[in-house]
């Protein structure tokens, strides 16, 4: 989370999005190499080949980042979605059977006081009054962000694998780049909706067979 607020200063909201939509593909590297599943078959490889596109498409000028510093911005937010993969695929290597509220205690139990430090360490400055905006973003994020997100991410991390979790990055990186360009005024250009498209079509791709799996249920259910 360091990581990716950071690289938020410099990147467009929506985009951060995006590189998260790549953490399926991430996963199921990691998946592979630590839990063992099946996850580089031909189409998971030709998902990660198409998502690795969509990815050069976006980034290919600097115009696309954000700002000057976005390179910078853009490898810490690519190593936040290796950290954010790693940790799910290793909670399932794990096994752990806690219940998911006590996992997000001790997840925030930990982060915390290191988010403390990092604070004291990089600027220990008090902020002044923030406007209500900002202050109805962080009492947003520390709400559902944190106590309601998590938990009901590790709840469904117990009981789906570990690449089907981040199935809901294929929804997310469109409702967020049209929340940027309405919210904030971000640009929306036809690279970037091109890139987008590549990385979805990459994850719709990888995840196919569960994908198409689900429409069959869907259709025998409707009959």
């Amino acid at each position: 989370m360091a990581l990716t607020y950071w690289g938020a200063r410099y990147v467009h909201s929506g985009l951060i999005s995006v590189l998260f939509g790549l953490s399926p593909l991430m996963a199921g590297i990691l998946a592979a190499i630590w839990l063992g599943e099946r996850a580089l078959t031909p189409s998971k490889l030709s998902g990660m080949v198409l998502g690795a596109l969509g990815l050069a498409t976006i980034f290919v000028h600097g115009d696309s980042l954000g700002s000057e510093h976005a390179l910078a911005g853009l490898a810490a937010l690519l190593l936040a979605v290796f950290i954010y993969s790693g940790s799910l695929v290793w909670l399932k290597h794990i096994g752990d059977d806690s219940p998911p509220l006590a996992t997000t205690v001790g997840s925030l139990a930990i982060s915390l006081p290191l988010f403390g430090l990092l604070w004291l360490l990089t600027d220990g400055q008090l902020p002044a009054m923030p406007p209500p905006r900002s202050g109805a973003a962080i009492v947003y994020l520390g709400i559902f962000g944190s106590v309601i997100g998590f938990s009901l991410y590790y709840y469904v991390i117990k009981h789906l694998d570990a690449s089907k979790v981040s199935l809901i990055t294929l929804i997310t990186p469109v409702i967020a780049l049209l929340l940027g360009n309405w919210l904030n005024g971000e640009v929306v250009g036809l690279r970037l909706w091109l890139g987008t498209c590549l990385i979805l079509l990459g994850l719709s791709v990888h995840q196919w067979e569960m994908l198409s799996g689900l429409l069959r249920s869907a259709a025998i259910a409707a009959d």
